[in-house]
């Protein structure tokens, strides 16, 4: 297990103005209310930022929403969101890109160096499915010792790495949040080799664009305190549960995991099998009222809450199942099927294609 990390300051020797944020997001129309009450967050608790500057790689979100987005930084007196046409991957490769999670267009993310503006030295991505929870302020003035970029360590087994070619020990990340320093960005050409690793997994790769940014950056990525993006993961499990759920070769240490949860500085919202997201009924996660909140701050304050789709298949059967087993052995099973099942079911797909 990773020890504790060690204190997280300032970056004090800067090239870029640490009073100003420029924050990227990527969202389709599917997406726009979840962004919407993103925004809220962000400019709700950062109003000791002098400028944010916001930018949407865009995947076809109507100019209704579009206007609704736009009432947000107006209530707020902030600039409007730079709306940025999202690359396509499929088409820019000229090759079916698969989609392991989310939407294609998160793979929108992968061209962040080349849609905003030159002159930028720094930008923060965030997903939709986020809660800016404290000032913005301390994420984005993060040292990044060098790295070109700052992410949270992710709990993935050993298996997951060698499906995208990394070793054992190798840093797994989550691209949900991400500092990046954008002049080592482009200095390591990254996006072409981004785009090299996807033609040459032939568009088929565990977790998608995650799975791509993870072979990349594995070795140019800082680890930052898990309190800046608070998974869903950290509530549904204790951590020894989750340490027998994902069998990570390295991770944070108890009490860093316990802060996250206790005093997040970013709260994200992730799939899980075991819970519900806040925009959906029934949702039961910690911080499901912050969300409400702000959802009720928002031009979609009265929109009602998305309808729970029961999983269905082999998924749906296997949901159904694991309600009624005892908890240890549920977390047990669960364990296997996630660190070595999925895994090697991906491996053998990718054989077969």
């Amino acid at each position: 297990m990773m020890g504790a990390l060690q204190e997280q300051k300032p970056n004090t020797t800067v090239s870029y103005n640490p009073n100003e944020a420029h924050i990227v997001y990527a969202s389709d129309d599917g997406f726009a209310e979840i962004l919407g009450v993103s925004m809220v967050s962000l400019y709700e608790n950062s109003k000791d930022m002098e400028f944010i500057a916001v930018y949407v790689l865009d995947s076809g979100i109507t100019d209704t929403n579009k206007k609704k987005l736009e009432s947000i930084c107006k209530t707020y007196n902030r600039s409007l969101p730079v709306w940025i046409k999202a690359m396509n991957v499929s088409q820019e490769l000229s090759m079916d890109v698969a989609v392991d999670r989310g939407s294609l267009s998160q793979y929108a993310r992968l061209f962040i160096s080349r849609d905003v503006p030159a002159d930028l030295h720094r930008v923060l991505y965030l997903d939709c499915d986020i809660l800016i929870n404290t000032s913005i302020r301390e994420l984005w003035n993060l040292d990044l010792q060098g790295k070109a970029v700052g992410a949270l360590m992710d709990a993935f087994s050993r298996q997951y790495r060698a499906n995208i070619d990394l070793k054992p020990d190798d840093i797994m990340f989550n691209s949900g949040v991400m500092l990046i320093d954008l002049d080592k960005w482009k200095g390591k050409k990254v996006e072409d080799r981004l785009m090299k690793f996807i033609a040459h997994k032939h568009g088929k790769i565990q977790q998608g664009d995650q799975g791509a940014l993870n072979a990349v950056l594995s070795h140019d990525t800082y680890c930052f305190e898990p309190r800046f993006n608070s998974v869903t993961i950290y509530y549904d499990f204790s951590y020894d549960e989750m340490m027998v759920y994902r069998k990570p070769p390295k991770f944070y240490g108890r009490e860093q995991i316990k802060r996250a949860t206790e005093s997040p500085a970013i709260i994200h919202f992730t799939t899980s099998f075991l819970s519900r997201r806040p925009w959906v009924e029934g949702c039961r996660h910690k911080y499901v009222g912050e969300w409400m909140k702000y959802k009720k701050m928002s031009p979609w304050k009265d929109e009602n809450l998305r309808k729970y789709k029961k999983a269905t298949g082999l998924r749906g059967v296997y949901i159904t199942l694991i309600k009624h087993m005892p908890r240890k052995i549920m977390i047990g099973v669960s364990g296997v099927l996630q660190a070595y099942g999925r895994p090697f079911i991906v491996k053998i797909r990718s054989k077969n294609e």
